[in-house]
């Protein structure tokens, strides 16, 4: 199986809004029969979105979230990672794109146009970028 990482608009869709899209794939990581990762890089990036006012979400509800992603997911040390051949716009994105190339070959999974926008190019490095919550199976 591929590794597999995944993208904060898809974190938010399991764990804030707990969109049905995403149930699947939430019961795979907690039942471990995915294997997802992460950096510091890519939690920092889910935690300042989360404590967004948007959210409303309290310290305490932020921090469950944060931590149960933490505990489902693999991290791996920033400092070992690459940049991507293909650059996104958005530094906040580039950090989920280094951390799948270096993994591959790897299923990213995103809603965001920008990192979206790389799959073919992606794709001839072994990463599969998608936005189908699906993908892992």
């Amino acid at each position: 199986m591929n590794a597999l990482v995944i993208d904060t608009n898809i974190l938010l869709d399991i764990f804030v809004f707990n969109d049905e899209r995403a149930r699947a794939l939430k019961a795979a990581l907690i039942e471990k029969s995915i294997q997802a990762f992460a950096s510091q890089k890519t939690f920092e990036e889910f935690a300042d979105v989360i404590s967004r006012p948007l959210f409303s979400l309290k310290i305490d509800a932020q921090e469950q979230i944060l931590g149960e992603w933490k505990a489902l997911a693999t991290q791996i040390d920033d400092s070992t990672l690459s940049t991507a051949p293909w650059l996104c716009r958005d530094p906040d994105d580039q950090i989920f794109l280094d951390l799948a190339y270096a993994l591959k070959p790897c299923t990213l999974i995103s809603k965001d146009r920008e990192i979206l926008k790389i799959a073919n190019r992606a794709h001839k490095e072994e990463v599969m970028i998608t936005q189908d919550y699906n993908a892992f199976r």
